[in-house]
């Protein structure tokens, strides 16, 4: 099985897997989302690099992993969730502007995949409209260990 192969089948079972969880557990499954985007930015950030040779098929795995669990993302945060959750109590604080970060990470993830990055250049164009979201929710939400 070749490596894209095995790619796609592994976001496609983590996709329906988190969905599952989401149901169930929502610290889980937003650890759950939280790391199959950073898996995605890491396929991404290893082409930028040219640590991996680029494909077409990784990147749009990559931006549609990205937006779709970053649309998810925000509904993982039910009130009563915070016990036993490492996550920011900022969160549930000012929830309209967490959910804002995160709808404009998924915006710029969905015109990326509407316009794929053509290559080593463009993916690392596309790290750099993308990475800015994830530093600027994290310094925000994002305790500290």
């Amino acid at each position: 099985m070749t490596l894209k192969k095995i790619l796609l089948a592994a976001t496609l079972v983590a996709l329906v897997a988190g969905g599952v969880t989401a149901a169930e557990q929502p610290i889980e499954a937003r650890e759950t989302m939280m790391k199959n985007i950073a898996r995605s930015m890491g396929a991404l950030g290893a082409i930028a690099k040219g640590e991996k040779p680029y494909d077409a098929e990784v990147v749009k795995t990559s931006l549609s992993t990205i937006s779709t669990n970053i649309k998810s993302f925000p509904g993982q945060f039910p009130e009563g969730s915070q016990e036993g959750s490492e996550a920011s109590p900022k969160i549930w604080e000012n929830k309209a502007d967490f959910e804002a970060k995160a709808a404009s990470l998924g915006a710029d993830a969905d015109a990326l995949l509407a316009s794929v990055p053509a290559d080593q250049a463009a993916v690392g164009a596309a790290l750099g409209k993308l990475g800015p979201h994830c530093g600027d929710c994290h310094q925000a939400y994002r305790l500290k260990k």
